[in-house]
């Protein structure tokens, strides 16, 4: 099996195309990078700017460059030595425009009778034979049509929506709304889906529907595209979108081997604390939200904690951590109760149906679904893998009994039957607790804890702070005795901010007096009228400052929404998001909030820049395949999706590459040639010299400044890098502080030839605040 030593991953949309992609082959190759890591390309809803809504698995989507476009693509790449890795989705299919989702379209003219009703998950008895679409305004029907479709045949008409008619349906002379009684669906107002919705669906996504991939029919027919693409020679390996969705990842998993010769596969798997990949799937690892969890936190200060907690009034580290505990109880089950309502009424109904409670009495019970919610809500990890796991619903059964003892009964009943993988329930409680997980705490709780938003990040755990290097290297001795080509990523199309915001911010946690001093100002200058989402607020602004007007507005609007807690999606405060706007336009057109804004963010600047530097070597070096997202080679300011998929300027990169090669050591500055200079040298390096990098072991630094180092050995490569610069600059730099290094090397960013014994710090990082030694070639024949 052919594994990537590192990966670039670029969002292909049809702005940016399979045949641009095959452009960039050279430059990606320049770069150093082994793989190309490629967005969704299977067709999807028009206009997609991220394919995660699959409409049609059976070919590439036209606009992203169709079959053509890969072949001429993998082409590109294989000729010069580079895989192609493709994110695939197999849990659901986009389903927002009807007509264009054929498996959709049919089960909706059909019904039961489709020969895709068993594709999709549908709850047909609570429906009453229909499919609920929760499509409607409170117009209601009032405004449906039937009309006349683009192949002839009837159809129903609300507003821009179209939906098939039934044949034998539409008597003439019949009016619409006769007709919708008559379809094996059923229209109805937006709201009712919390509760009402009877099919299965991506997270609270109703447009995007769950389909069954454990069928073996389903598997094969929403597999042969792929399939061909490893039979012919297209693709090298694969991305598993969101795998915590399938009914058994363990069996995809095995089916996704037989169709790919055993290609290398990743699995879109967020890791909970301690929690491990089970150790049997068909899997190289994850793709990587552990590895970024890890960076962020070696590189913040343990000592801003207290100052930290006492501004957002959590008290001491213990009580932090309770707060924690307490908020994402509260925001999970808010979802439990609220957009995922739906999702636990179906768990009720399935042990309802298998008789799983032993006690008719509970059938339709309220008590029994506030039980499945506070499972739910409980649950410590994203999911089990019935048997597998079993465990962890034992965990929030004890902590559910804790926080609701009068359910007592109920919920001893509800975990037990929980438990057998056998039980339909069991499954969908599995399918669905990871739903839980992440709109409760990544998509609310990340936005209302922000005593370092830094640390809200996919895959992170907020409570949690900082690590010493100690305990990174351990990690990464676990890492490499589990999963050793797991990826490793800093920056992905999910984070919540950019890995050069996050470095910016993690400079706070060394200047906390400093920081709140900025953020009192800015309340006074600015308000809200919310002081936990203002702190959200200019500690973003400032991780990205400078940053365009209009891109702050954005952020700030959706992550206030996500927040929900002085506005929401639903049901905007237009008060509050008046003075949120006025707030971010302070920090342009205000000159005391503008000041307070421009003097911090440059303050922190070459902090955050160094901070940088060593995130991006220590993520591209350390244990794992490392994975670049598209244009973080230089500094990007990105911030939540939509934001982070805006166009790259490849000619700039291309360009700065170019002097780079020429020799010309860079200064750390805003052109971020020194990040390009980083990436390209740790890339390349890992491409000719993989053997560099087969082991790991810390490097020890002595000296008064010895714990702002953060360095490791992987067999050839020696990581060096900078921790806690901020401080570092305070205490008058590196002094005395040595590393010894065991063999001659030369640090491939700045050509610097180091002997084998004590190093300088102040020597070795006078240039840049990393440095990357390779051993030297006579060295290595010893």
């Amino acid at each position: 099996m052919r594994e990537p030593l590192s990966t670039y991953r670029l969002q292909i949309s049809s702005s940016f195309t399979l045949d641009a992609a095959a452009e960039l082959i050279d430059y990606l190759a320049d770069l150093g990078a082994d793989w190309v890591y490629l967005s969704p390309i299977l067709e999807a809803e028009p206009g997609s700017n991220h394919g995660y809504d699959v409409t049609d698995h059976s070919k590439i989507d036209p606009e992203r460059g169709g079959l053509d476009g890969l072949e001429r693509l993998a082409k590109a790449a294989h000729s010069r030595g580079i895989g192609v890795l493709v994110d695939i989705v197999p849990n659901h299919v986009g389903v927002a425009t009807p007509p264009l989702s054929v498996w959709w379209w049919d089960l909706l003219t059909h019904g039961r009778d489709s020969r895709y009703a068993e594709a999709f998950d549908v709850d047909w008895e609570f429906g009453h034979g229909k499919v609920r679409l929760p499509v409607l305004g409170d117009d209601s029907l009032d405004a449906l049509e039937l009309a006349t479709g683009p192949d002839g045949t009837k159809e129903l008409h609300y507003y821009d929506n179209r939906f098939p008619v039934a044949p034998g349906t539409a008597a003439d002379g019949a009016d619409a709304i006769t007709v919708h009684s008559r379809q094996h669906y059923e229209l109805m107002n937006w709201r009712r889906a919390d509760s009402e919705l009877n099919y299965r669906r991506f997270f609270a996504v109703t447009t995007l529907a769950g389909v069954k991939v454990e069928v073996p029919w389903v598997f094969q027919e929403s597999h042969a595209e792929i399939r061909r693409w490893f039979d012919d020679g297209l693709a090298d390996g694969l991305r598993v979108d969101h795998p915590d969705g399938l009914a058994d990842p363990e069996d995809y998993l095995e089916h996704l081997a037989e169709i790919t010769g055993g290609a290398y596969v990743l699995v879109e798997k967020i890791l909970e604390g301690g929690e491990r990949l089970p150790g049997t799937w068909k899997t190289a690892g994850t793709t990587g939200y552990d590895a970024l969890g890890d960076i962020d936190r070696v590189l913040v200060d343990a000592s801003g904690e207290e100052f930290l907690n006492v501004a957002l009034v959590l008290g001491d580290d213990e009580s932090a951590h309770h707060n924690w505990s307490a908020l994402i109880h509260d925001t999970k089950r808010a979802i439990a109760d609220g957009i995922l309502h739906s999702e636990v009424l179906r768990i009720q109904r399935d042990l309802d149906r298998e008789d799983a409670l032993k006690d008719s009495t509970w059938r339709g019970s309220p008590a029994i679904a506030d039980a499945i919610a506070e499972l739910l809500t409980c649950f410590p990890v994203y999911r089990s893998y019935l048997p597998s796991g079993v465990e962890k619903l034992h965990e929030a059964h004890r902590d559910a009994l804790g926080a609701r003892p009068d359910l007592a009964a109920e919920l001893e009943a509800v975990a037990a039957a929980l438990s057998h993988p056998s039980n339909a329930a069991a499954i969908r409680f599995q399918q669905t607790s990871g739903m839980v997980m992440a709109k409760g705490v990544e998509d609310t709780a990340f936005y209302r804890w922000n005593r370092l938003v830094s640390l809200n990040e996919v895959g992170g755990e907020p409570a949690e702070f900082a690590i010493e290097p100690a305990e990174f290297h351990a990690r990464q001795w676990q890492r490499m005795a589990s999963f050793p080509r797991t990826m490793t990523t800093i920056s992905t199309h999910d984070t919540k901010r950019g890995e050069d915001v996050r470095a910016r911010i993690d400079v706070l946690s060394e200047a906390p007096h400093t920081w709140l001093e900025t953020l009192a100002g800015l309340r006074e200058s600015a308000p809200i009228g919310d002081e936990t989402f203002d702190s959200l607020l200019w500690q973003t602004a400032i991780g990205a400052w400078p940053i365009e007007r209009e891109r702050l507005h954005a952020y700030a609007e959706k992550a206030s929404r996500e927040a929900g807690a002085s506005t929401t999606w639903n049901a905007p405060d237009e008060e509050f998001e008046k003075a949120l706007h006025a707030a971010v336009d302070a920090a342009y057109d205000d000159p005391r909030a503008r000041e307070l804004v421009d003097t911090l963010a440059a303050r922190i600047r070459p902090a955050g820049w160094s901070n940088s530097l060593a995130a991006k070597l220590l993520q591209l070096t350390m244990v794992g395949v490392p994975d670049v997202y598209q244009g973080t080679e230089l500094w990007d300011n990105s911030l939540v999706d939509p934001d982070n998929r805006r166009p790259i300027d490849f000619d700039e990169r291309r360009r700065l590459l170019e002097i780079l090669d020429t020799g010309e050591l860079p200064t750390v500055d805003e052109t971020g040639a020194a990040k390009l200079l980083v990436t390209s040298r740790a890339l390349r390096l890992r491409h000719e010299h993989p053997e560099f990098f087969t082991g790991y072991a810390p490097v020890e630094a002595h000296g008064d400044a010895a714990s702002h180092v953060i360095a490791f050995d992987r067999g050839g490569a020696i990581t060096i890098a900078t921790r806690l610069p901020w401080s570092l600059a305070q205490a008058d730099g590196w002094g005395s502080t040595q590393i010894t290094i065991e063999r001659d090397s030369v640090d491939v960013l700045t050509g610097r030839q180091v002997d084998a014994g004590p190093v300088s710090l102040s020597e070795l990082l006078a240039d840049l605040p990393v440095a990357l030694l390779a051993a030297v070639r006579e060295d290595l024949s010893e």
